[in-house]
């Protein structure tokens, strides 16, 4: 038992000097930092989304009567003039049913003319007092009642009439047709809505996208701003577009609240299709030269030891620097540093980067920066203690920044180089 504490004694001590001698790497000459350049430049804030691209007007066709389908006079991407005929149901039951319905109107008409000549025989009885009242009222009401029989076989050969027009599918609009569900012998069954048959494009050269924008971003987006989209199938082309309108119909899924927002979409070369995926981009401010650093140096956050403390400030407590005073020297201004770029715009925040103090074997110096906007990656900020062409520290060049889980200091670009 001994032996086997003195053996984990050993194993403990040893993986700690190890730990020592890794942490001091970037003091025996080692590149400990990656670092890049402050530039001057401009910076623009985007509200990203997802949406759907469609013709501007889109017309479902269907049937409103049942039937086999007997020809069709279209196909997929038919253009069709407003009036066209597409398609025929099979027009012998409809064409039966007009048939049965002009004999039951003639049946009546019939039965109109012989109480007619009924109640003018009655008449004439009445007249000469040789009919009495009550059998007048009689051959009255079954003229009446003929003449209302007339009427309604006349409204249920209309009916018909109508049905056998249906079974004539035309084109509501000039356009082309993007989908047809229908072939030739299938049975359309239009019982309790009317099934679509085609579904018509009007105009494909304007073409529009509907996406939702979260609530938190809403508020910046404004009709008539310029959009930018790409789609998957022309992953390498930018499509330009604009704001349209932004409704007013919350939608709320899994607790997310976004507001749809209509983008109109010029499509003269016609590249664009009805379906497609477009991932869009709305700018919605721009800050123009202004001093920018990636989003890596603001989540950076440096450990104690790498900090400078100012010599005149050690001297002043009496030598020695007293126990967190690196931690203070990074407290000069309000800062976050993790949440700075984190906000949608990245404005209005503070944060802090680190920059090399020469003469000081790598020692960093806390610059607090005041950011104003950023657009995923850079940062735009205002400092009086940086300018351009300055180096930041944007992560940790050792071994330590590609360990499982990540590192203080983040990612991003820039080069490792030797502490002065």
């Amino acid at each position: 038992m001994k032996k086997a504490a003195i053996l984990l004694g050993f194993v403990v001590l040893l993986a700690a000097a190890l730990g020592f001698i890794f942490m001091r790497q970037g003091n025996n000459g080692e590149a400990k930092f990656r670092w890049t350049k402050i530039d001057r430049g401009d910076v623009t804030a985007n509200v990203t989304a997802t949406g759907t691209l469609s013709a501007v007007t889109t017309v479902n066709v269907g049937s409103q009567v049942s039937g086999i389908i007997a020809k069709l006079y279209v196909d997929f991407n038919s253009q069709v003039r407003k009036g066209q005929l597409l398609a025929e149901l099979d027009p012998t039951p409809f064409q039966q049913s007009v048939d049965q319905r002009k004999a039951d109107l003639e049946k009546a008409k019939v039965e109109l003319r012989n109480t007619e000549i009924s109640l003018t025989r009655s008449k004439n009885l009445f007249k000469q007092q040789l009919l009495a009242p009550s059998d007048l009222d009689a051959a009255q009401t079954n003229r009446d009642a003929a003449a209302a029989s007339v009427a309604q076989s006349q409204a249920s050969l209309n009916q018909a009439e109508t049905n056998l027009s249906y079974s004539r599918i035309s084109s509501p609009i000039d356009g082309v047709v993007v989908t047809r569900a229908y072939d030739i012998g299938q049975t359309v069954a239009a019982s309790f809505q009317a099934p679509v048959l085609f579904t018509i494009a009007q105009d494909l050269t304007k073409m529009q996208v509907l996406t939702n924008i979260d609530e938190s971003d809403v508020g910046r987006v404004r009709v008539g701003q310029v959009a930018s989209f790409t789609v998957d199938a022309f992953p390498d082309t930018t499509f330009k577009a604009s704001v349209s309108q932004v409704r007013l119909s919350p939608q709320t899924i899994q607790n997310v609240v976004t507001y749809p927002v209509m983008l109109d979409v010029p499509n003269p070369d016609l590249k664009l299709r009805p379906g497609m995926t477009a991932n869009v981009l709305v700018p919605v401010d721009t800050r123009q030269a202004v001093l920018r650093v990636p989003n890596a140096a603001l989540r950076f956050k440096a450990d104690a030891a790498d900090l400078w403390v100012d010599p005149a400030k050690k001297a002043q407590k009496g030598g020695a620097p007293e126990k967190g005073a690196e931690k203070k020297s990074e407290a000069d201004a309000p800062r976050t540093a993790a949440a700075a770029p984190a906000s949608r715009s990245g404005g209005g925040r503070f944060g802090t980067v680190y920059v090399d103090v020469p003469g000081t074997n790598g020692k960093l110096k806390a610059t607090p920066v005041r950011t104003l906007l950023t657009d995923g990656n850079l940062t735009a900020v205002e400092s009086p203690d940086l300018k351009e062409g300055e180096e930041v520290v944007v992560g940790l060049a050792t071994a330590r920044a590609g360990l499982p889980g990540g590192s203080p200091a983040g990612g991003g670009a820039g080069g490792a180089r030797r502490p002065f």
